[in-house]
């Protein structure tokens, strides 16, 4: 495992070699369509209002080819309104639309009634059109084993990921060199136009804060505020990033092992935690050779459990899922919690699609597929639980079919102080991300929950954090610390076995990270 210092020298000296995207100019002087809003409220945010926006499919040509946006808006309540809230929730390929009403509701009432809060389904994702699905049942069950073991499992695994970025390329050919980070800004842009709004406030979790920052280079004069949770490390775009991924999932499901420990009068899987792991992995074996329900191999039992790695909300249902199998030799909790939790299979054949999109678009990788076998097999040496489904879920970036664009250097002088809130243990977005993004965004401020896993955390409970996110949207306060942190705040607490009380209490944080997008 690397240390937090040897990840912070790396994403220094990859900092040195990144790029700063050229502004398009000729986007700017088009002129700003009207938005005709529209009620398409729900039970739970009956306020919500969708609209759609055209934008040029390629912003350097605004004359040409046009797609469409999909936003949703909670208009502002109070007399004097500070603007749009655009909202996103990552992957990418994350669709925002509810989660608009999501940040309007969970906000305090007299924060969240001086902004009209903005979602929006980035181009490619959900009701934005064309929306990208390369490969209709992509991870249907059951798929081979992630861990190439015999040769032939390796070959079955890079057949898949070249045929999918095969499919991508006949499908879409037309549209795949236009579906990434710098694009999806602009894109924010022309909503920021089309508003009538001559500044945005901007709060992304996860890869949004990645599109966030690229936002704030490309118009620095255009924000009021930026808020950033669990921040992606904008200088590992994206294949380090990748691998920084393997061993912090590691360290959460060696926590997730742990726990269960703690509650071993309840699962039975037994008090040291070493074992209960070893327990896991048998598990995996079996399924391996005998999937449960005919659905849950291994690759969909790793798909189960690393949501578990997102948010420990997920905890005490993996745990009873886990323990019915080992225990009671029952797998249908297992199937449950396969249908509810897989990782893969809720982000959907578009957010998939879009997410190998962006990411193999963004950034250079490797085209010789012996340097990600070496460098996986070196990782799963020392972090197996996702090493291999990490590298086959992005592999099919070493056979994309578009040429690639060079990270943005996100590194900022002229914005207004951000705020970045960021868990210490967070597995997808690892912390020296968060220290990195702090240094290379002049003035901003860093909050800290310290010792928490979860990723997405404001608006999930804390009071602590929710506390300093409110005071700064409602008048721009910020905490004034020094050094790594500005502000720390205590960890929210681990759940509970579950029980009528205990799935109540997880339930608002559990909402978030349904919303949220998964890998990043």
């Amino acid at each position: 495992m690397r240390t937090r210092a040897a990840l912070l020298c790396a994403a220094a000296a990859v900092l040195a070699g990144s790029v700063t995207a050229v502004p398009v100019r000729a986007a700017a002087t088009a002129p700003a369509p009207k938005l005709d809003w529209k009620k398409c409220g729900t039970s739970d945010y009956p306020t919500l209002q969708c609209a759609s926006l055209t934008v040029p499919l390629d912003h350097a040509h605004p004359g040409g080819r046009r797609i469409t946006l999909a936003l949703s808006r909670v208009p502002h309540t109070a007399p004097a309104s500070l603007g749009p809230l655009l909202v996103n929730p990552g992957g990418p390929g994350g669709s925002g639309l509810t989660l608009a009403g999501f940040v309007a509701s969970a906000l305090p009432k007299k924060v969240a009634a001086r902004y009209d809060v903005i979602g929006f389904d980035p181009r490619g994702v959900g009701r934005s059109t064309p929306a990208l699905d390369c490969a209709p049942g992509r991870f249907k069950p059951v798929r081979p084993d992630t861990v190439p073991a015999t040769p032939a499992l390796e070959q079955a695994n890079l057949k898949r990921a070249r045929s999918f970025a095969a499919d991508c390329g006949r499908r879409y050919a037309d549209v795949l060199p236009f579906i990434d980070t710098v694009s999806t800004a602009r894109d924010l842009d022309a909503v920021r136009r089309a508003l009538g709004a001559p500044r945005i406030s901007y709060f992304g979790y996860s890869y949004g804060t990645y599109l966030g920052a690229v936002y704030a280079k490309l118009y620095p004069a255009r924000v009021r505020r930026l808020v950033l949770d669990s921040i992606v490390d904008p200088t590992g775009v994206w294949y380090d990033d990748n691998l920084g991924q393997d061993y912090a999932f590691d360290d959460r499901h060696r926590a997730l092992m742990a726990w269960i420990a703690k509650y071993h009068a309840t699962y039975r899987l037994g008090r040291d935690p070493e074992k209960i792991e070893a327990r896991w992995y048998a598990m995996r074996a079996a399924l391996a050779k005998r999937p449960a329900g005919g659905r849950v191999g291994a690759s969909e039992l790793e798909d189960t459990f690393i949501p578990g790695g997102y948010f420990s909300g997920y905890w005490p249902y993996l745990a009873e899922a886990f323990a019915a199998y080992v225990n009671d030799k029952d797998p249908e909790p297992l199937v449950e919690a396969y249908k509810h939790f897989a990782a893969v299979d809720g982000s959907g054949d578009n957010g998939y699609s879009v997410y190998a999109a962006v990411q193999c678009r963004d950034a250079s990788w490797h085209r010789n597929w012996n340097r990600w076998r070496r460098d996986t097999w070196q990782v799963y040496d020392k972090a197996p639980f996702m090493a291999w489904n990490n590298a086959w879920y992005n592999a099919p970036c070493a056979f994309w079919p578009t040429a690639t664009l060079k990270p943005v250097n996100v590194a900022n002088g002229k914005l207004p102080p951000a705020l970045l809130f960021q868990a210490t243990d967070d597995a997808a977005t690892p912390f020296p991300g968060a220290v990195t993004t702090h240094r290379l965004l002049a003035g901003s401020r860093l909050v800290v929950e310290e010792g928490g896993g979860n990723h997405g955390i404001t608006l999930s409970g804390n009071s602590c954090l929710d506390g300093y996110l409110a005071a700064y949207l409602a008048d721009g306060r910020l905490p004034h610390g020094g050094g790594e942190a500005d502000a720390v705040c205590p960890k929210s607490p681990d759940p509970k076995p579950l029980t009528a009380k205990a799935a109540s209490a997880s339930s608002r944080g559990s909402t978030l990270h349904g919303l949220l997008g998964f890998r990043r």
